[in-house]
């Protein structure tokens, strides 16, 4: 077993026992907690994977009370409802603050056990994911407060963003850090749906519902039961399967394939798309009622060639992974490496920038990554880059931050600037920077 702790808190100091032990069989270490005020005092010092499983009442308190207060904390642990009553409206009003799940306490031997394995499986296959790096760059710390706004309502997400940038990766966050963490987040390729297969993929099939239906299917709705939908590029789904998305998500409600009875749901959707969805329903091509319903609010990932400040972080951070996944030891980039990095137009975008550096790692195996160990092409690395200079207002930070991702070098400061250097070195007149990098 992991390091996760769960958190009992219950008054009854005998079941309270019973319920320890029994995780302990399972192999599960244990905290219990018998008033609500010793509950924040462990919470307080409680790492990120515990998880809280509750008694509903309490002497000082109720567990909705300390689910509420652990919310406004801004603590996400998982939290785990048990009770000897069978108050409906509470089970909702729990599962509205972010309670995982609700079980009486004659069910707690039977379904606690298999409840609290099935979050550390799914937070496992989360961090089978790529490790992420966390961006520092001007345009990343925007969308990371855009994410930190709307991650804990239930408020449906479009994020737009070239190939590569990293769209799954923002959804990904949206649902880490939203009141749906432990429930299932279940990616859909809109792209690979066809009109005749989307209804069974969305929505399920009962055995015989069709030829070939030998056994039921539950579909993407019913596996993200509880937590996110991720819709990758929506822009491709047929016209006839928008229609039918449209539906299901204004009446919360689908029909699997050959049932007789419709189905409630409670999942957050997030779509992403390459395109411009305004101009494909000018077009016809997308249905503005569902445009409507999936952009209750929007992020958008600047693609990298605008984000020059993060590219040699990202060079170094996928340096060390393909330096661990292919067994190199290679310690850097020699400079002339990092001026075809830094100046090199990224069409692929950061997947496209992970490539080239697991590839360059894999071609030096020791020392420094050279700039024909990367083979990004001749023409390629010649293209102008976002750091084009825009308006007066952005000039003198973008000059700035050239100058500090090119060490100074005015030359390849320009390049990335996509500027001559005599425009350069006027530039650097008139706001006062000419001798502030002294290297030329």
């Amino acid at each position: 077993m992991d390091k996760t702790k769960i958190i009992v808190v219950e008054d009854n100091i005998v079941y309270c026992e019973f319920v320890c032990n029994l995780l302990a069989r399972e192999g599960f270490r244990t905290v219990q907690a018998f008033h609500l005020s010793t509950a924040k005092k462990y919470l307080q010092q409680a790492a990120d994977g515990d998880i809280v499983v509750s008694d509903l009442r309490l002497p000082d308190g109720n567990g909705i009370d300390l689910l509420r207060w652990m919310r406004k904390e801004g603590m996400m642990q998982p939290f785990i409802i048990m009770t000897d009553y069978a108050e409906v409206h509470t089970a909702v009003e729990s599962m509205k603050l972010g309670s995982l799940d609700y079980i009486p306490k004659q069910l707690v031997e039977d379904k606690l056990v298999p409840l609290l394995r099935t979050i550390l499986k799914e937070r496992n296959i989360g961090r089978s994911r790529m490790p992420v790096f966390a961006r520092d760059g001007s345009a990343f710390q925007k969308i990371m407060h855009r994410i930190r706004l709307v991650a804990p309502t239930d408020m449906s997400v479009l994020i737009f963003g070239e190939n590569g940038t990293g769209k799954e990766h923002i959804a990904h966050l949206l649902h880490d850090k939203s009141k749906r963490a432990g429930k299932p987040f279940v990616a859909v390729d809109c792209g690979s749906l066809t009109k005749e297969l989307a209804p069974s993929a969305f929505f399920g099939h009962v055995r015989g519902a069709f030829t070939g239906a030998d056994s039921a299917k539950k579909g993407y709705f019913h596996e993200a039961e509880g937590g996110t939908l991720f819709l990758d590029e929506v822009g491709n789904l047929a016209p006839e399967t928008q229609q039918m998305l449209l539906r299901a998500i204004q009446e919360r409600r689908y029909r699997p394939v050959g049932d007789r009875t419709d189905r409630s749901f409670n999942v957050r959707i997030i779509a992403a798309t390459n395109e411009n969805l305004e101009k494909a329903v000018n077009e016809k091509r997308f249905r503005q009622d569902l445009l409507y319903r999936l952009h209750d609010f929007e992020i958008t990932v600047p693609p990298l060639r605008d984000c020059q400040e993060d590219i040699m972080p990202l060079a170094e951070f996928f340096r060390e992974i393909a330096n661990n996944e292919l067994e190199c030891k290679v310690s850097g980039f020699s400079s002339e490496a990092r001026k075809a990095l830094l100046t090199h137009s990224w069409p692929g975008n950061v997947r496209e920038l992970r490539q080239k550096i697991m590839g360059a790692v894999l071609q030096a195996q020791t020392g420094l990554v050279t700039k024909e160990h990367l083979e990004l092409g001749i023409t390629e690395t010649t293209s102008v880059t976002g750091f084009s200079l825009r308006n007066k207002e952005e000039d003198k930070e973008r000059i700035i931050r050239a100058l500090k991702q090119a060490d100074g070098n005015r030359k390849v400061a320009a390049e990335l600037l996509g500027i001559g250097r005599t425009t350069l070195y006027n530039k650097l007149e008139e706001y006062g920077l000419k001798y502030k990098f002294e290297q030329s």
